[in-house]
C-alpha cells in the first residue's frame, strides 16, 4: 500500500514529549511537591500523572488534600521550570529527524512552559536544535492554553502560512485537539506521558511511535 504523503507549508511541534524527554523533570517536580506537603515519596505514576492533570486542566484532589493543592501546584511547577534545563534531554535521534523535516518545509515550536522564549532557544541551543526552528511560542505568548487555537494560530502568523497549511504534532490530548481547532492536519506522537487509547479517541490524523517517523509522510 503506497504510504500517505503530506504536503504542507509549516510543521508546528510541541516541545516536551515530542523534541525532549522530560521525565525526569516530571519525578523530581514531584519530589519537591511532594516534600513541600509534608510527604516523602512519589512513585512514577502520580509523577507523571501530574502533569497529566495539569495539561487537561483537571483537578488534583484525589490525589492530593484540597487544602494542600495549591502548594503542591506551587512548588511542582516551580521546580519543574528550575529543574527543566538540566533534567530534559532530547529524543533519541531527534537532530536528524528536526534536519529532515527543516528540508521539507517550515518549523515552528509551541510549548506550554510559562517561560519567555529565550530560554527556550538557549535550551535548545545547548542540544543544536535551535537552528531548525523559525518560530518559537510559548504560554507567555498567549492568553490562552492548549487545545486554545491561540499557540498554533501565533506560530502560523509568524510563519506567514494558514493553519490550515500546517501539520501540527504532540504527545497530548491538547496538542491534537489545537490542531483540530485551526484546521490543521493531526499527529499524535507516543513519546509522552498519554497512551495509545488516550490519544486515539481524540481520532489525530495519525498516530506515531515517535516523531522519527514523520518525515516519511510530509513530502
Amino acid at each position: 500500500m503506497r504510504k500517505l504523503k503530506w504536503r504542507v507549508q509549516g510543521i508546528i511541534l510541541d516541545l516536551d514529549g515530542t523534541i525532549v524527554d522530560s521525565r525526569e523533570a516530571y519525578i523530581e517536580a514531584a519530589k519537591a511537591a511532594f516534600t513541600a506537603i509534608g510527604q516523602k515519596t512519589a512513585d512514577m505514576k502520580i509523577a507523571t500523572e501530574i502533569p497529566r492533570r495539569l495539561e487537561q486542566n483537571l483537578p488534583i484532589t484525589n490525589i492530593i488534600k484540597e487544602t494542600e493543592a495549591q502548594k503542591f501546584i506551587d512548588a511542582y511547577l516551580k521546580t519543574y521550570y528550575d529543574v527543566t534545563a538540566t533534567k530534559t534531554k532530547p529524543m533519541l535521534n531527534i537532530s536528524e529527524t528536526l534536519k529532515k523535516l527543516s528540508q521539507k518545509t517550515k518549523l515552528a515550536l509551541i510549548t506550554m512552559r510559562y517561560v519567555p522564549k529565550e530560554e527556550v532557544i538557549k535550551d535548545l541551543e545547548k542540544f543544536d536544535l535551535a537552528k531548525y526552528f523559525q518560530v518559537v511560542v510559548t504560554a507567555l505568548d498567549t492568553h490562552h492554553p492548549k487545545p486554545s487555537p491561540e499557540a498554533p494560530t501565533e506560530c502560523a502568523r509568524q510563519l506567514g502560512i494558514q493553519t490550515n497549511e500546517c501539520v501540527m504534532v504532540g504527545d497530548s490530548i491538547a496538542d491534537v485537539r489545537a490542531g483540530r481547532n485551526v484546521g490543521a492536519k493531526t499527529v499524535a506522537v507516543l513519546s509522552g506521558i498519554f497512551t495509545r487509547e488516550e490519544l486515539a479517541m481524540e481520532k489525530p490524523d495519525l498516530i506515531l511511535e515517535s516523531i522519527n517517523e514523520l518525515p516519511d509522510f510530509i513530502e
